[in-house]
């Protein structure tokens, strides 16, 4: 994966992969293997649209735009080269994805795709719910796209966009049934400047009457609109957001235990290795010797 550093979030680029794959489109397939390691953990933008259809994945979870999704079965997974992504614990997946451009849709003769809701994402929407009907469609255009994108040749480029259109165009109409068009509410809105204040302040707030304060509400009522808002509590918010930029320094640093339960905002390393263990199961040490014996 090309990557570009001049921003202060890293932009990763499709890279040709020497069978059909150029720079404006590529087809990923995972059959129990691990993704490239150099993602993980990383906040990263993506110079394309993906779209991932998951068919099993252990244990995975991913942030798009700081908002975490534990992947599901049968599911599709979409971003844009506006989300950023981190890719937070990923093990074995067994998916398809695709990677393409906006100017490869601009290739094809129906230029319009790039008003397609999918592409758009009025909803900032990124889960696809999928029915087992829904599952066999989207599996018989994979194939075709999968059988398509392995020989070469000269209608090839036309058949993938031919094949694309009608997989982005289902998509679209799952899209606007599952994300129905309205204004964000108040406290939709109230949750992602939540989000926000975490992602800023996670180091030295730990607690929900910490963000409360500063966001001048009370502490119940943003527990309130939280736990209504996305399904779980708002200090499960905070604890995630931890544990998150805990994993990426247990992996991607040699800081030390005590190093990084400072850099967190602990007092107390001992603390941390409990906090740790009991959001993850793991201590802090037991995480890092898994993922690098993992990954190395």
């Amino acid at each position: 994966m090309q990557v570009s550093s001049n921003q202060q979030v890293p932009v990763y680029y499709i890279e040709p992969d020497g069978l059909s794959g150029t720079r404006h489109f590529r087809v990923h397939n995972f059959e129990g293997t691990l993704p490239d390691q150099s993602e993980l953990l990383i906040p990263h933008r993506k110079s394309h649209y993906l779209i991932i259809f998951i068919r099993h994945a252990d244990s995975t979870r991913q942030w798009i735009d700081m908002m975490p999704y534990s992947l599901k079965d049968n599911t599709i997974y979409l971003s844009s080269p506006q989300n950023i992504i981190v890719k937070e614990e990923f093990k074995q997946l067994w998916s398809t994805g695709i990677a393409f451009t906006g100017e490869f849709l601009s290739f094809q003769e129906n230029a319009a795709l790039n008003n397609l809701p999918l592409i758009q994402n009025p909803q900032q929407g990124h889960e696809l719910l999928l029915t087992e009907a829904d599952v066999s469609f989207v599996e018989d255009m994979l194939s075709k796209i999968n059988a398509e994108y392995q020989h070469p040749g000269e209608w090839q480029q036309r058949m993938l966009g031919a094949y694309l259109t009608v997989l982005l165009t289902y998509l679209s109409r799952l899209y606007t049934g599952q994300f129905k068009h309205s204004d964000p509410s108040a406290e939709n809105l109230l949750l992602k400047k939540f989000q926000a204040k975490i992602d800023a302040h996670f180091r030295e707030l730990h607690e929900v009457s910490e963000y409360a304060l500063q966001l001048n509400i009370s502490a119940g009522h943003l527990s309130e609109v939280v736990k209504a808002q996305s399904g779980k509590p708002a200090i499960k918010h905070i604890h995630d957001r931890l544990v998150m930029e805990a994993r990426r320094l247990l992996f991607h640093t040699d800081h030390s235990l005590k190093e990084i339960s400072f850099d967190l905002g602990f007092t107390d390393a001992s603390y941390f290795n409990r906090f740790f263990k009991r959001e993850t199961g793991m201590t802090p040490a037991e995480y890092r010797a898994s993922i690098r014996k993992m990954y190395h």
